[in-house]
């Protein structure tokens, strides 16, 4: 290992996840390999070989010199041919901590050369927000079935079911606006969809298409259609997901 690491490139970024989720795509080869590559594999202890195998077929080693699950993980990184770092050359620190949006993860990679940390800022931007991305792919793999419950919400008759159905797929503070509401919480909801079932009797809301996903983030369009099956109304909503997959956001765009 090189011991003149002088130039540091610092990279910080927030994933909709909780910490001990995120680690994960540490600690287990195919989630590392998800993020980087196939082939790519990581044996996660102190002194564990990494393997990094890019899609363009460049390869890239190194070791585990610490790991402390799920808070850091610090391992070498160099290039199979040497250029334009050696095995061993540069050092790559990637430090968790929890954030209120799940988890802010903080990464250095410590070179010997500006010239190749200059170079590497582009790689580490993109390899950062295909990392969130995977990660949060993971944890919202059901967002379909989240958003159809939400829906389904709109529905229900009995104030306590609907209440309940709501605290099964959204945060008690979750936020909800579109053209005709403006309310804060579970318990303001809850009413607010009464008001509509009592002025739009035999309304039903469901899903058109599948759900569009990026980063905690869910596009779903929706139709309204009345007691007789006719569409009624359609738009789309955009959800925001917290670290656990729970809806704590939702904006409603009417077409019209």
């Amino acid at each position: 290992m090189a011991t003149t690491l002088t130039h540091a490139l610092d990279r910080t970024v927030t994933i909709r996840a909780t910490p001990d989720v995120v680690f994960r795509f540490f600690t287990d080869s195919a989630r590392w390999a998800s993020w980087w590559g196939a082939g790519s594999s990581i044996d996660p202890r102190p002194g564990g070989a990494v393997l990094i195998r890019y899609p363009n077929g460049v390869e890239v080693s190194g070791e585990i010199l610490e790991i402390d699950s799920p808070r850091r993980l610090v391992f070498t990184y160099g290039y199979a041919t040497g250029a334009p770092i050696p095995p061993g050359g540069s050092r790559v620190t990637i430090t968790l901590e929890a954030h209120a949006r799940g988890t802010r993860l903080q990464l250095t990679h410590e070179f010997e050369d500006a010239a190749v940390r200059d170079h590497h800022v582009q790689g580490w931007r993109y390899q950062l927000a295909l990392f969130a991305n995977i990660v949060a792919d993971e944890v919202n793999a059901g967002a379909g079935d989240t958003v159809d419950a939400w829906f389904s919400a709109w529905a229900i008759e009995n104030e306590h079911e609907r209440e309940r159905a709501l605290e099964a797929v959204a945060s008690l503070d979750v936020a909800f606006r579109d053209r005709f509401g403006l309310v804060d919480g579970v318990k303001d909801l809850v009413p607010h969809i009464g008001a509509a079932l009592r002025f739009m009797p035999g309304m039903r809301m469901q899903r058109r298409g599948s759900v569009r996903h990026c980063q905690g983030v869910v596009l779903a369009d929706w139709i309204a259609a009345g007691a007789d099956g006719a569409e009624r109304a359609a738009g789309t909503n955009v959800f925001t997901l917290d670290a656990n997959g729970k809806i704590e956001s939702v904006t409603g765009f009417w077409n019209v």
